[in-house]
């Protein structure tokens, strides 16, 4: 991340440019819907007139909007259309695309399709099971060691990613995950009951590639962390994620 003391000598030149208007996008999705023009320059460490032309550009490019009544700020509709293109083309889902569907059948309950991106975990698909609620919750992302399949992910990345998802997390979570990451890297899965009450409890498992690398958790959503059940949805899960995996070896 860019931070506060080195975002504004950073804007001088192009790259500079670029590192603290990715650093506005994300401080877009971090925050409320639309956001103040000087709580974004006092969040990001830049000056009002810097964040200001940033933002006019971001504008312009339809990477972020300014609402009309209150002028503030929030992120634009051509990241929709820039993420749909990245899904659409992302190999991950065209492995696992064949197991989804029989395996909601085969354990009765909603699936999820997960990646690591700076600490989070991002949802990038699922298929629903039955009897589902008419609510969804189709774009999710949250901090990583807040959910099983986010674990997996951290546990098993570099440091800088291990150090993302910590910085996403609560200090009590923080002090957890320090102290069990090598169990969580080495698990073959993982049941977590989060105390977040947007989220359900979890079963998850990673989905390793041909070079050895989780590149995704499939998980499945459960009623509690019952150990026989659990067992028995990681065995399942963990047959489609080592399917796709292979799948994945010969992309």
């Amino acid at each position: 991340m860019v931070n506060a003391v080195g975002a504004e000598s950073e804007g001088r030149g192009g790259l500079g440019t670029v590192r603290n208007a990715v650093r506005l996008l994300e401080l877009l999705g971090e925050g409320p819907a639309y956001q103040q023009l000087s709580d974004l320059a006092e969040r990001s460490g830049m000056s009002l007139p810097t964040v200001h032309r940033l933002l006019r550009s971001l504008v312009l490019a339809d990477l972020a909007v300014q609402d009309p009544q209150s002028s503030r700020y929030g992120l634009g509709p051509e990241l929709t259309r820039l993420s749909g293109h990245y899904l659409s083309r992302l190999p991950l889902l065209g492995a696992l695309a064949p197991y989804l569907s029989p395996l909601r059948d085969e354990l009765g309950t909603t699936l999820y399709v997960m990646t690591l991106v700076h600490g989070e975990v991002v949802y990038v698909d699922r298929v629903d099971g039955p009897g589902g609620s008419p609510y969804r919750d189709t774009h999710r992302v949250h901090p990583a060691l807040l959910t099983a399949g986010g674990r997996l992910l951290a546990a098993r990345a570099d440091e800088v990613n291990w150090q993302w998802a910590l910085d996403k997390a609560d200090p009590d979570d923080r002090e957890q995950a320090t102290r069990q990451r090598e169990e969580w890297a080495a698990a073959p899965w993982l049941a977590v009951a989060p105390s977040d009450p947007t989220l359900s409890a979890e079963v998850a498992v990673p989905v390793v590639d041909g070079r050895g690398v989780a590149v995704a958790a499939l998980s499945a959503a459960v009623d509690d962390a019952e150990d026989d059940r659990n067992r028995a949805v990681a065995a399942s899960l963990g047959r489609a994620a080592k399917a796709a995996g292979r799948t994945l070896s010969h992309v």
